[in-house]
């Protein structure tokens, strides 16, 4: 029921055309809380959609127009009496705004008269108190006849009818809790049969005004702060008597006690209680690690070892560095294809944008056309202005990449010089486990890591451990930005080439976990920052990973026997959680796999920030890919074949059904090869001819693959 549950919250959002918190929960009894905003509703398993719509409207009439404020202290008639009256006036005005809510509330309470709800059964409803006829004129009036006494009883109801305002309502209550207060001391006086002979032919059929009432409404307990559905006895209300003599109790209103108790019987009391999940919000100077702390401890690290050991730099990183001026200078060509293919798609965007607009002032070209041309004015044409762009890059830094690492980071390198090149500001962050969770200060006193939030009770959880290497940007420099990626290009290096390389991983740099689902929720923090730092309109985020990351859990606050206090300890995600973001409205259930979380969270990401791209390059073992693809495009079918086919035989894809904008697959096999036509001297035809077909089919790869990119972001 998880959808169900979904949908009803989305429809009381609507309703309410506010940011309400909707929550669905283990409770007998609907309640909005004024305070908060908070408005739960019971699991109703067994109510028809039409009563379940009823149910919700009714609740959000209250959200809407009951008032916060504490009118117990000055208004002194019993609870049930003002939740009678309001249960009409808002109605009215539910139905006054929303006219489709005429029909599902017409259709909703002919439901509950039909399997008597209101406990009426075989009773003269005539023998009623005021209240209770009241109560049931508004909500079923319709289906049932409602007797009221002309010159004693109607104009009270007229009175609660025309109610609009909250002080209405108290006005309106205070004469409906006298009248049955009177009525109620009388019977004790009078006996039975004599009351009757006097109220004989005074009655008026409920069709008379049936154009009077516009609310068919729950009664809803109010309290200072909170309202409950369908009345409900308030604290210290006193038990109605059904014997004759004199008493001092207060009259009830037993209809609403009845519904209330019905309705109970709609709950699903054995199924789970839902849980409401949130985001926190992040400190990010307690997770991000600063650019040029991570290159400041590369080179006094890598610094201290050739010094302790005598070795020139040229020792230990000469073969690397090479490689890596040499991966440069070849990776121009795709550098430069990228900037020619984000120039013509800007320019041709902005050509297909441009307006054309006449001027006063004539062509003289055109004049000697006058006789059958009348265009002869001069033209002027305006382009659309381009828009500032910037790229987030989020690189994987699990041990799962230590084999690919240094072709995601070549990769990586192009789009970052292509950002350089175009003067597009841009940020890559690699997210990591393994940070130290205590730094030193200049003193050498032990710093440990705070937590980057304050615990709550239903925050998803983002442990201290989690860390974001800031590990290029373009706030340096050219001659420092080629330097950091000369470090960054050793470290990959290393990863592969573990035992070979002459160097060791400084601390804190070596690869860990995949905490990719806290980064996601970081960059709710990290993207508006870099938006708003560098003005710019469009961003593109792209996530570079080789795999899915574990299920998030949350801070549950958890009461033990032995303990006096209860603590913040941690949860599993169970499928009947949902995660909830306020700033949205938007409610995500959780009842899913443990890797579509990471999709959700980036549903989330895209609801938030319409104008930015989430971009995703997963790199692929070729063992993977089938698992990956049917993961997305099912077993059979259209869409699978296709991918399948694009998959063997261009090692690559896109799709567009994941939670990113677009999903690219990657073999991590054809990222190791070479684009460059290299063979050697002494080759063969055949050689020659299977290098060259190896070079064109790595080209062909990463141009289509890169101007699907490029697409993107011009």
């Amino acid at each position: 029921m998880t959808v169900r549950h979904e949908i009803k919250s989305q429809l009381a959002k609507l309703l309410a055309t506010e940011d309400l918190v909707v929550e669905h929960k283990k409770v007998e009894t609907a309640c909005f809380n004024v305070h908060t905003r908070v408005l739960t509703l019971p699991m109703w398993e067994k109510a028809s959609n039409t009563v379940y719509d009823l149910l919700v409207g009714h609740e959000v009439g209250h959200a809407l127009y009951t008032p916060d404020e504490n009118w117990l202290e000055t208004c002194k008639v019993p609870p049930q009496f003002v939740n009678v009256v309001e249960d009409v006036r808002i109605e009215k005005l539910m139905k006054r705004r929303y006219a489709g809510l005429s029909k599902t509330f017409y259709n909703g309470y002919k439901e509950l008269a039909e399997q008597d709800f209101f406990q009426i059964g075989d009773d003269d409803v005539k023998e009623y108190n005021l209240a209770d006829k009241v109560n049931l004129y508004y909500k079923i009036g319709n289906f049932i006849h409602i007797p009221f006494v002309e010159f004693d009883e109607m104009p009270i109801v007229r009175m609660i009818g025309e109610c609009e305002t909250f002080s209405d309502v108290l006005i309106a209550a205070e004469f409906l809790y006298k009248f049955c207060k009177k009525k109620q001391e009388e019977e004790m006086k009078t006996p039975m049969d004599s009351l009757e002979s006097q109220q004989t032919g005074g009655n008026q059929p409920a069709s008379d005004f049936s154009d009077q009432p516009e609310g068919e409404n729950d009664n809803d307990q109010e309290q200072p702060g909170e309202t409950d559905s369908f009345g409900g006895t308030a604290e210290g209300d006193q038990q109605p008597t059904t014997s004759g003599g004199e008493t001092n109790e207060e009259p009830e209103v037993k209809t609403m006690e009845s519904l209330e108790e019905a309705l109970k019987q709609l709950v699903e009391n054995n199924g789970i209680e839902n849980v409401y999940l949130e985001l926190p919000q992040l400190d990010l100077n307690k997770i991000i690690v600063p650019n040029s702390e991570i290159h400041s401890k590369c080179k006094e690290y890598w610094g201290s070892y050739l010094e302790e050991r005598e070795y020139s730099t040229e020792d230990v990183f000469g073969e690397v560095d090479k490689k890596f001026v040499e991966f440069k200078r070849s990776a121009q060509k795709e550098v430069n294809y990228l900037v020619k293919e984000f120039e013509c798609r800007k320019a041709a965007d902005s050509y297909a944008r441009a307006t054309t607009s006449r001027t006063g002032v004539l062509d003289c070209s055109k004049l000697h056309t006058y006789k059958y041309n009348e265009d002869l004015f001069k033209k002027v044409t305006t382009l659309a202005d381009g828009k500032n762009h910037g790229l987030v890059f989020i690189l994987d830094w699990s041990g799962s990449m230590g084999d690919v690492m240094l072709d995601t980071v070549k990769q990586l390198f192009n789009l970052v010089w292509f950002c350089k090149k175009v003067a597009i500001p841009f940020e890559v962050y690699a997210f990591t486990s393994d940070y130290p969770l205590v730094n030193y200060s200049t003193e050498g006193k032990a710093i440990l890591r705070e937590l980057a939030y304050e615990k709550k009770d239903g925050l998803i959880q983002v442990g201290e451990w989690f860390s974001l290497m800031n590990m290029l940007t373009s706030k340096t420099n050219g001659k420092d930005l080629e330097e950091q990626m000369k470090n960054i290009f050793r470290l990959a290096t290393a990863f592969r080439y573990n035992s070979f390389t002459r160097y060791h991983i400084p601390h804190g740099l070596s690869l860990s976990g995949t905490p990719l689902n806290e980064t996601l929720i970081a960059l709710h923090q990290i993207l508006p920052k870099f938006q708003k730092e560098n003005k710019l309109q469009k961003v593109q985020c792209v996530v570079l990973t080789d795999g899915e990351a574990a299920m998030c859990k949350y801070h549950r606050e958890i009461q033990r026997h032995f303990e006096k206090e209860p603590f913040m300890g941690t949860s599993n995600i169970y499928p009947n959680s949902f995660l909830r973001d306020r700033k949205t409205g938007m409610t995500y259930s959780l009842d899913c796999e443990w890797y579509e979380f990471t999709d959700i969270l980036l549903r989330n990401l895209r609801d938030k920030f319409k104008d930015i791209n989430f971009i995703g390059i997963r790199v692929l073992e070729s063992r993977d890919a089938g698992s990956f693809i049917r993961r997305y495009c099912g077993y059979f079918g259209e869409e699978h074949d296709k991918t399948v086919f694009t998959w063997k035989k261009q090692r690559s894809f896109s799709l567009k059904n994941s939670g990113y904008h677009i999903y690219f697959g990657l073999s991590a096999n054809a990222l190791a090869q070479d684009a460059d036509f290299e063979v050697a001297e002494d080759a063969t035809k055949t050689q020659i001819k299977s290098a060259f077909a190896k070079s064109l089919k790595s080209k062909k790869m990463n141009k289509k693959i890169l101007g699907e990119f490029v697409s993107l972001i011009a």
